[in-house]
């Protein structure tokens, strides 16, 4: 997907005051911003302007914020991140599970939802690169990473994984048995300078684990993650 000149931001949320303050600070920032406020208009609106990103609240009229985000990724692959008032694993690993790439716990600074977008599209952005550049096979025991198709195998059949998942795991394949620390992983897979979202990589492992095996990520605790190809003790 490639990025227009100014990235537009498509922003879901039914609370008009804080669509709104979303909406402004992104404009603020060089963003054209797009706003919906029910789950079908999101989707309506998600065609109609296909943006680059979308900022999305899990809690919505007519469909909830993951039905809407099953339904614009089954359409096009774009970024989303997702808005919950609930700092419950479950939520947030279900809305990973319909495609997010990310998740903010209300109540969130703006200037990290700006944060955070621009960490996506910077990532987007990057992704085409890898795309462009020669393929590589990642093999860990039965596990295989296809960089170029950006396909994974798990004993010859193939895994589904959002972007996020693929870049996490492929990075994790680059370096098999090593242990990489969670602030690596944000700086080279979420494209974040600092170390204030370790949670998020977490949550993405158990994602991850869910459909590659949890035996195959290694968790050295207070450190980071390690990529096995045998079996292991999480």
């Amino acid at each position: 997907m490639a990025l227009r000149e100014v990235p537009r931001v498509l922003v879901v949320e039914d609370e008009p005051v804080i669509n709104d303050a979303v909406a402004d600070r992104l404009r603020a920032e060089g963003f054209a911003v797009d706003q919906a406020f029910d789950g079908p208009g999101a989707v309506a609106l998600c065609e109609q302007v296909r943006p680059d990103a979308v900022v999305l609240d899990v809690m919505l009229p007519g469909y909830d914020g993951h039905e809407v985000c099953r339904r614009i990724q089954a359409s096009r692959p774009v970024p989303v991140l997702m808005l919950t008032a609930r700092d419950d694993e479950a939520d947030v690993l279900v809305g990973l599970a319909v495609g997010a790439d990310d998740y903010l716990t209300k109540p969130f600074r703006m200037r990290e939802v700006v944060a955070r977008v621009r960490a996506l599209l910077r990532r987007v952005d990057r992704a085409a690169e890898l795309a462009a550049a020669p393929s590589a096979r990642l093999v860990a025991g039965d596990l295989v990473v296809d960089t170029g198709s950006r396909r994974v195998t798990v004993g010859g059949s193939e895994v589904h994984l959002t972007p996020t998942e693929f870049d996490l795991l492929a990075r994790l394949a680059g370096s098999p048995g090593e242990v990489l620390t969670r602030e690596h992983l944000l700086a080279e897979v979420w494209d974040w300078p600092d170390a204030s979202g370790t949670r998020t990589v977490d949550s993405h492992v158990r994602a991850l684990r869910a459909k590659v095996g949890p035996e195959r990520i290694r968790t050295v605790h207070g450190v980071g993650y390690a990529l096995e190809s045998g079996e292991v003790a999480p």
